[in-house]
């Protein structure tokens, strides 16, 4: 009898035991499963470029594509803050910032900190994720007192420093509509940097006049303001970048500049991109070739560029020669080194501007 119960029990015991194995090997199985389409479905989704989502068949027109894919970067270039997002696209950036750059962003924020005898300089990006930065010694910091900068509500301005005056400025493209240059000079401001044309970021990198550049800059030194003006470049080489700086030139013949021309390159985000396997020194090639052109026409050229640029793209070691119109949405400039313009929001509201626009403030030194 006591055989026979004995038997029985093992019989149930077992019979759980396997129950609960294949449990859990179904939960494997669909979690694999389940990792794999996610997979697929990213492949996928990363290999549909932006300038083909839309189309209707597999036979739509070379021009019609080449259409579809200027008027995505223009859409893109809408606010002209595109910063490189190293974490959703980690795989198309071959100088995105490493594990130890990128800091969890629940770490208090130390501006800056020694590290094994190196500064190192903790930021945010526009996305508020953190990474950490060796602060390089040989590029020149800049010298502005962080207090002085004094935001009102409106405009952040400069003040409490007698070795520098400041100036506040806007800078737009075609997506800020029709604008009142005489109401925005009457609120205050200044300058503004206008975009002259873009390159397209898809396969054909055609390139594209700004449609309401010539109205702009018209409307603007009517109204009394400088103006300066930037190209959305997404070169992959130096020849292109001489073909941006090329179709800047030949625009401006016709006009008047106060302000520098600005080599504007820039990532894409959550899209392929002709960009995406350029390397920082490349990139740094390019502006220089580009900077070079601008200046040798008789025009000052300048550098848009961020923290995660100045961290882990351009060697800034290179570029000593050109000004830096810095990006930045933060209460305070972030970066250590010397900059010029700081471009302090993508929000602001100006008379005379329907639209959103971005806000600049020039620091000039008395």
């Amino acid at each position: 009898m006591k055989k026979g119960i004995l038997i029985i029990s093992i019989c149930i015991l077992a019979s759980i035991l396997i129950f609960e194995t294949s449990k859990y090997t179904a939960r494997k199985s669909y979690h694999v499963e389940d990792d794999s389409n996610t997979e697929v479905s990213a492949e996928i989704d990363s290999e549909i470029s932006l300038e083909t989502d839309t189309e209707a068949s597999a036979d739509i027109s070379t021009e019609a594509s080449t259409e579809m894919e200027n008027e995505l970067a223009e859409n893109l270039d809408a606010d002209n803050t595109e910063v490189l997002d190293a974490e959703s696209d980690e795989e198309s950036h071959s100088s995105e910032p490493t594990v130890e750059e990128k800091v969890s962003s629940d770490e208090s924020i130390d501006v800056t900190e020694i590290v094994e005898d190196k500064r190192m300089l903790v930021f945010l990006d526009a996305y508020k994720e953190t990474y950490q930065a060796e602060i390089d010694p040989l590029v020149r910091e800049h010298d502005y007192d962080l207090s002085c900068f004094v935001n009102d509500g409106s405009f952040t301005r400069y003040v409490g420093d007698d070795r520098y005056s400041y100036r506040l400025g806007v800078d737009v493209s075609h997506h800020d509509g029709e604008i009142d240059w005489k109401a925005v000079k009457d609120a205050g401001i200044e300058f503004a940097i206008l975009r002259i044309g873009y390159r397209g970021y898809g396969s054909e990198g055609t390139l594209n006049e700004d449609k309401m550049f010539r109205t702009y800059i018209e409307g603007a030194h009517e109204a009394g303001l400088d103006v300066g003006c930037y190209i959305f470049s997404q070169a992959i080489n130096t020849d292109e970048a001489r073909e941006e700086a090329q179709l800047c030139l030949d625009i401006l013949k016709d006009y008047e500049l106060e302000l520098p021309v600005v080599y504007d390159p820039e990532s894409i985000l959550n899209a392929n991109a002709r960009t995406d396997y350029v390397s920082g020194e490349q990139f740094t090639e390019n502006t220089i070739v580009f900077c070079e052109m601008i200046k040798d026409a008789g025009y000052q050229p300048m550098i848009y560029s961020n923290m995660l640029w100045e961290a882990f793209q351009f060697d800034l070691k290179k570029l000593s020669d050109y000004p830096i119109w810095y990006a930045d949405y933060e209460p305070l400039p972030q970066t250590p080194y010397n900059f010029e313009y700081w471009q302090y929001s993508n929000t602001g509201n100006v008379p005379g501007i329907s639209e959103m626009v971005d806000l600049d403030i020039q620091l000039i030194k008395n």
